[in-house]
């Protein structure tokens, strides 16, 4: 069936409730890192990323995603209190200006996240999928965060390292329902998860084509998916072109998410990928 059927589910974050399917969110990538494979460190000052914070908003972004540690192929861990260091003036500034969307923060880290809920940050982004550190699903319990659980496999170092899969989009359906149980077995309910098939962790471009291929299949799991493309290494093989000339390739892989059954998109590039996701919206018609 084209579009993919995309069910209207419940999701809730911090005693705030939703309806995700109706239209695609947008999720805003801000990086407050010097080392991020797709701006470069554009970001990583307080000011700077403060700004861009404003522009995010601005050009209609549903929620905002915000990183201290890079999680890009290859990329080196950081310590708790670096990591704190990047994110703290943008979070407190977010506060005080009452950003009117809400935020998430992209941490496979308890404390660095039990600080940023402190902040008012809505949504726990763990790309581990609770692999790394399993109290970021105790955290959620606790609190009422939402949570984003992630495919990935070993680590962002070594995770590139020849990826194997003899079915992928069955073993990230599987290792995703995994993670599932776990959150639910710590207290989260259903309703406060979003799933994420993590296109370009852990695996090679012909993996990220097969899994947005099959995506529907992940739908079957009941929770929304969120798909993040943007920029991807992937997209630059095909037109041989480097990350910040890959806009066209970005909203041509999120638009296809979305009429395959995605209900987010995660993309550097907002405004357009806004845009592009109307239209893809508008597609999909009553195929909800």
């Amino acid at each position: 069936m084209f579009p993919a059927p995309r069910a209207r589910l419940p999701f809730r974050a911090l005693g705030r409730s939703y309806v995700l399917g109706r239209s695609t969110w947008v999720v805003g990538i801000l990086n407050c890192t010097p080392d991020s494979f797709s701006d470069g460190g554009r970001h990583a000052e307080g000011e700077a990323a403060v700004r861009r914070l404003a522009e995010i908003v601005e050009e209609g972004a549903d929620l905002c995603d915000i990183g201290g540690e890079s999680t890009r192929p290859g990329a080196l861990p950081v310590s708790v209190e670096e990591e704190w260091s990047r994110l703290a003036p943008v979070l407190e500034a977010a506060r005080r200006l009452a950003v009117p969307i809400p935020l998430s923060i992209d941490t496979t880290k308890g404390e660095v996240a039990r600080r940023a809920l402190h902040e008012g940050v809505a949504v726990i982004n763990d790309v581990s999928a609770l692999r790394f550190d399993p109290t970021l699903g105790d955290l959620a319990a606790s609190s009422g965060a939402g949570i984003i659980l992630m495919h990935s496999r070993g680590e962002p170092r070594t995770m590139q390292d020849a990826p194997f899969y003899q079915d992928v989009a069955g073993e990230v359906a599987r290792e995703l329902e995994r993670s599932l149980a776990e959150a639910r077995r710590r207290g989260v309910a259903d309703e406060q998860i979003l799933l994420d098939p993590g296109i370009g962790f852990a695996k090679s471009a012909e993996h990220n084509w097969e899994l947005l291929r099959r995506l529907p299949e992940l739908t079957q799991l009941g929770r929304p998916l969120l798909v993040g493309a943007s920029r991807k290494r992937f997209l630059g093989a095909v037109l041989d072109l480097p990350p910040e000339e890959r806009l066209e390739a970005s909203l041509s892989a999120h638009a296809a998410a979305v009429l395959a059954g995605a209900s987010l998109v995660r993309a550097h590039d907002v405004r357009a990928t806004v845009r592009a996701v109307r239209v893809a919206d508008a597609l999909r018609g009553s195929a909800a």
